[in-house]
């Protein structure tokens, strides 16, 4: 088993370039915005397109499939294409999909929107990290991620309540043509703002090999496999939460509707801060240093929560504690994880990017199910599921990730 390094302090910080932070963030911020802002609208939906709760629900699966697929199209595309082409390509269709969904006469028309609106909207997701990657080294790479979290992050937290609100005064398809607006906008401000950034080298690789050998070459890299697991991991403990959040705040604690929105809100903001306190934190350790440390201490709130759950110890008030502390840390390790996986093979960012998206997708979706299957009216399968996933994580970077064993202090 191998150790981070205990690296020096990194290198002064440079001027924050506050416009690709804007518009790197708000690329990454499709995902949340279109599953988010529509959300509140799904019974409304099911009444009118007359539709089983089942299948209205089916076009966030749908939705989640389409991000999943497309990622794996667009990390190597940018790699062999550019960075701008591929993402104003993705919007342009993520865009036509929107009207599209806010017209569509039956529900199946409106799933197959979804999926297709789904391909496109996760080019800005994928292509953004490699495009970080392009301009930066690992250390500042890790603060931009932290960084960008600040604007993707306020997705989880607005877009219930806009979707809500839009809902109710405009109806569902209002919601749509929002996200028209939305996707039109973020178009044009990359047309105006984004500048290619796509490497000579990274273009040679591509022309040298197709997608799948370049996938192969980076899964066999140890350390990608390590962050990428780490990342993955580390994310599936927020998918844990999310699946399970509803049942365990309001029907095992008590907590009425309107009060389960804040709870979720209040933990939203968790992972904003701990993006922004791992980006301090940077200005003194490495990210591969605060990922040894930061991950352990993950692990330990997660422990805690588990016991929590179990003994009864603390109370609600302990467990939504422990909750807060924990889904916190994530914003305070996935930064350093994914910058960590992109700094391997600086010619491949777009294709690491990519895999980086399918572990966080195929982690998350696995945590998810498997919260939901021991769901036993307690929010201990929750507190379990997360903990383990947190373990998961540690146990990827201390055995894939890290290189060397740290030099005494």
């Amino acid at each position: 088993m191998t150790h981070p390094p205990a690296a020096p302090a990194p290198e002064p910080v440079a001027p924050t370039p506050w416009k690709l932070v804007i518009l790197l963030g708000s690329l990454t911020a499709f995902g949340t915005m279109s599953i988010d802002l529509y959300l509140p609208a799904l019974p409304e939906i099911a009444r009118a397109l007359h539709s089983r709760p089942g299948q209205v629900e089916s076009t966030v699966a749908v939705f989640v499939a389409g991000m999943a697929i497309g990622q794996m199209i667009y990390g190597p595309a940018s790699d062999r294409f550019g960075r701008r082409v591929p993402i104003l390509a993705g919007i342009a269709i993520y865009t036509l999909a929107s009207v599209v969904c806010a017209l569509a006469p039956t529900i199946e028309a409106l799933m197959a929107a979804r999926f297709i609106q789904a391909l496109g909207g996760c080019a800005g997701m994928v292509i953004a990290r490699a495009a970080v990657r392009d301009h930066f080294n690992h250390t500042e790479t890790a603060r931009m991620l932290s960084l960008m979290q600040l604007i993707s992050g306020m997705g989880p937290i607005v877009a219930p309540v806009l979707g809500g609100l839009i809902a109710t005064w405009l109806g569902w398809r209002a919601t749509f043509w929002t996200l028209l607006i939305f996707g039109l906008g973020t178009w044009l401000a990359a047309f105006f703002w984004l500048s290619e950034s796509r490497s000579a080298e990274t273009l040679a690789q591509a022309r040298r090999e197709g997608p799948f050998r370049a996938f192969a070459a980076l899964l066999r890299q140890r350390r990608v496999v390590g962050y990428c697991l780490a990342g993955a991991l580390n994310g599936a403990c927020i998918f844990s939460y999310v699946a399970a959040a509803p049942l365990v705040i309001i029907d095992v604690y008590g907590m009425s509707p309107a009060m389960f929105g804040w709870m979720f809100g209040l933990n939203g903001v968790g992972l904003l801060l701990g993006g922004q306190v791992n980006r301090y934190l940077l200005r003194r350790w490495t990210p591969d240093f605060l990922l040894a440390r930061l991950g352990l201490v993950s692990l330990a709130f997660g422990v805690l929560l588990t016991l929590a759950t179990f003994t009864g110890i603390g109370g609600r008030g302990g467990v939504f504690a422990l909750l807060f502390c924990t889904i916190t840390s994530y914003g305070l390790m996935q930064g350093n994880t994914t910058a960590g996986a992109l700094s391997v093979d600086s010619v491949r960012s777009g294709s690491t990017s990519a895999l980086l998206g399918a572990f966080s997708f195929g982690a998350g979706a696995a945590a998810g199910t498997l919260t939901g299957m021991l769901y036993d009216g307690s929010a201990k399968p929750m507190a379990l599921v997360m903990t383990l996933s947190l373990a998961g994580s540690i146990a990827a970077l201390y055995a894939l990730a890290f290189r060397r064993r740290p030099a005494l202090p």
